[in-house]
């Protein structure tokens, strides 16, 4: 594997790498590490036959009822890991949402939430009918695929990461295919 030496862009001016040394130390000790590892697989999991009885039942116009269910299931794993993904940049961080080193990835789950939400809120308040429930989740599932490539990429760019120079700006990385 090549060996470089490359500048981590997040934005203008020089710039630190994702974690600071005590940083990930808190986020290799946290229990709320193993939490997020094992609740994105498995929210993964969910969206993938949701989507799949979504779809179902946006052509064939059956199977409403496991659709509907399995959009809030998402919905309940999505609240459970952006709660434990809150505590667990709290434990990381010191702070519950929006630390620098994930702002936007923050920002962006918070439209995901909304929009979760909103489906469940329609759905019990009856504000829309069973096709327009299920496009309002495909508009929810395609913010969580940008948010989820978000995470992706945070997490490449950690694993990425070995050592830190003095005042933070470049970042010795491993590279791979």
């Amino acid at each position: 594997m090549a060996q470089r030496t490359r500048n981590m862009p997040r934005g203008p001016g020089p710039l630190k790498a994702l974690y600071s040394a005590d940083e990930r130390d808190r986020r290799n000790r946290s229990v709320w590490t193993i939490v997020q590892g094992v609740l994105a697989p498995l929210q993964f999991a969910v969206f993938i036959v949701s989507l799949g009885l979504v779809l179902h039942f946006l052509w064939t116009g059956t199977g409403q009822q496991a659709a509907t269910l399995s959009v809030v299931v998402k919905t309940a794993t999505l609240y459970a890991i952006m709660i434990t993904g809150s505590i667990w940049e709290k434990d990381v961080f010191g702070k519950y949402l929006f630390v620098e080193a994930f702002f936007w990835e923050d920002l962006f789950s918070l439209l995901v939430l909304a929009l979760h939400t909103a489906y469940i809120a329609a759905f019990f308040l009856g504000l829309l009918d069973a096709q327009g429930l299920m496009l309002l989740a495909l508009a929810a599932y395609a913010a969580y695929v940008i948010n989820a490539a978000q995470f992706l990429l945070k997490l490449r760019a950690a694993r990425l990461e070995q050592h830190t120079r003095p005042f933070g700006e470049t970042v010795r990385a491993e590279l791979t295919p």
